[in-house]
């Protein structure tokens, strides 16, 4: 090879080199350039602000990351009770995740704390806020039962701290989770430098709490509009165009801002507890595996603990735990969290202890016709309200709405420093296909076309009843109201003798079997009704919190 020849070599490779390093240089900035534009996204001088380095969601305190898959909700074994409720029918839900165990008495009076630090119950304005979030501590009474231990220390007694709260609505239970959505993005946002840290503790007055929703559509108004809070993180100013110094606000973009805990709907309860992860047999996949253990008994047969009961539940008539000291399931009552072994998705007790609030509305039929990916049923669609000149309106201490509960215990449904919210209009609704109402509790099911008491003039009202020509499912209405002279209660039972039915928009489904439960309705499977502003001393709740980006772990261990 001629002297020539190996130049034209060398400078081919080097050009070749070159070109390679100026590739992977441009790949690895490639996060900050838009691909369809070559713009760069974040810009320090301002404009739109995005986290490229963005990895996966961090998964909640104190919950378990559930893969999302298809299954088989409902049951396919012989129905002795005739409910015909919970026929087999085929569902997808998403990855989520959800609460090891359920919400314990700590956890549940570390939330009334902090609403007596925020709404003194002393304090007039404030008093029916503290008052309607305690739990009915009743509960436990019976007419020929002695209870009052329980009456009096089972919410307090550190003895019961990490035992599951009960007494507790379904409408309480939906406030907890959104005190605990706001609570968690405030620590969030104090830890990425955007919020001054232990902000909770400054000298705030009920109008001057954080809520994340308002904190992302109008955040200088985050705290009452407090700028020592909000500027007191350890982020710099930043300035516009101009130079003009402006607050840095940390937005969905950013990825920091947690995503809401809520209750859990009824098919992703239903498959967390079964505990699908590792079993994947034609059995378990077509919906016949009983309980959220490996078997088809209450019992353990692993050599180590042969015999022990899997489960808190009843065994039998005046049996709630067996024969003290031998057979013994641990607990008449309820049980401390964590005192039986999770299934594969490490959760506890998704069979026995507490039966559990789920988010759903309660229909006999799961209509899994219309829909059968992430079912639920029970969508209230509502938008921000605004102000006149455009911006979101804050609740403020005298725009607290109240409800008197058929029960007549009263609860406020928002609190001040929240956005108030308003049902979704025709702006929303006009020429969509996926809905055209606000409320679709009872879409498909109570409607016209469905009525049992459907007319041919669907105007014409019944002489009996008018609501008979309006609803599927006829159930009792009580009325509580308040005397506006002297704000006694005045209530008013249903005694009429047309109602056909318990079913109405107000009451949700509860799964799982409880200590009061037998074996029967610890399978998944079991589905039952309670009202949603009533409480029992069996029915308890966890949180669940949706799963954003890919639907698995990207470095995630399966467990053995």
């Amino acid at each position: 090879m001629d002297m020539k020849n190996v130049l034209n070599l060398k400078f081919i490779l080097a050009l070749a080199v070159i070109t390679s390093i100026v590739g992977c240089k441009r790949s690895s900035s490639s996060g900050n350039v838009d691909s369809a534009t070559g713009w760069k996204i974040n810009d320090k001088q301002g404009g739109f602000q995005y986290n490229t380095n963005y990895k996966e969601q961090e998964t909640p305190q104190g919950t378990s990351f559930i893969e999302g898959g298809t299954f088989t909700m409902g049951k396919v074994q012989d129905d002795p009770m005739h409910d015909w409720n919970n026929s087999p029918n085929q569902q997808h839900v998403q990855s989520f995740y959800m609460d090891e165990t359920e919400v314990t008495n700590l956890n549940y009076l570390f939330y009334l704390d902090y609403l007596k630090g925020v709404y003194p119950p002393d304090d007039p304005n404030y008093s029916l806020i503290y008052k309607g979030a305690l739990p009915d501590t009743l509960v436990w009474r019976n007419r020929l039962g002695y209870n009052e231990m329980m009456t009096e220390n089972y919410l307090r007694h550190p003895g019961y701290a990490n035992y599951p709260v009960v007494g507790v609505s379904w409408i309480q239970a939906v406030e907890y989770a959104n005190w605990r959505t706001n609570r968690v993005a405030e620590s969030s946002l104090q830890e990425t430098g955007y919020l001054k840290r232990d902000a909770q503790y400054t000298d705030l007055d009920a109008e001057s709490t954080f809520d994340v929703d308002t904190y992302i559509n109008a955040p200088s108004q985050t705290y009452g509009g407090k700028e020592e809070v909000l500027q007191g993180g350890r982020r710099k100013q930043q300035t516009d165009v101009d130079g003009n110094p402006i607050n840095v606000y940390a937005k969905r973009e950013s990825g920091v801002i947690p995503v809401k805990y809520r209750l859990p709907t009824e098919a992703e309860w239903e498959y967390a507890a079964l505990g699908m992860s590792e079993l994947r047999s034609y059995n378990v996949y077509r919906g016949r595996k009983k309980y959220p253990w490996d078997g088809q008994y209450t019992r353990s047969g692993k050599r180590v603990n042969r015999g022990d009961q899997m489960a808190n539940f009843k065994q039998g008539k005046g049996d709630y735990g067996g024969i003290a000291g031998w057979s013994d399931d641990g607990a008449d009552i309820t049980a401390e969290v964590k005192s039986y072994q999770p299934n594969d998705y490490g959760l506890y007790d998704m069979a026995g202890n507490v039966a559990e609030w789920v988010a759903d509305v309660y229909r006999p039929i799961v209509d899994d016709e219309f829909n059968d990916f992430n079912y639920y049923r029970g969508n209230v669609y509502t938008k921000n309200a605004l102000n006149e000149d455009g911006t979101v309106k804050i609740v403020t201490v005298e725009e607290i709405v109240y409800d008197t509960l058929s029960n007549g215990k009263i609860i406020a449904r928002n609190l001040p420093g929240e956005i108030a919210k308003i049902p979704v209009d025709d702006e929303e609704t006009y020429l969509r296909t996926q809905f055209d109402d606000s409320d679709n509790r009872n879409f498909r099911d109570g409607d016209k076309r469905s009525s049992r008491y459907y007319r041919e003039n669907f105007n014409e009202e019944s002489d009996e009843d008018p609501d008979l020509t309006r609803k599927m499912y006829n159930s009792p209405r009580h009325s509580v109201e308040i005397d506006s002279a002297d704000g006694n209660l005045l209530r008013e039972y249903d005694k009429s003798n047309s109602r056909t039915s318990l079913i109405n928009d107000e009451v949700r489904v509860y799964k799982g079997g409880s200590w009061r439960d037998r074996a029967y309705w610890i399978d998944p499977a079991q589905r039952r009704y309670f009202p949603q502003d009533m409480a029992t001393d069996y029915i308890g709740f966890r949180c669940a919190v949706s799963r954003v980006g890919s639907k698995s772990q990207k470095n995630s261990k399966r467990r053995n």
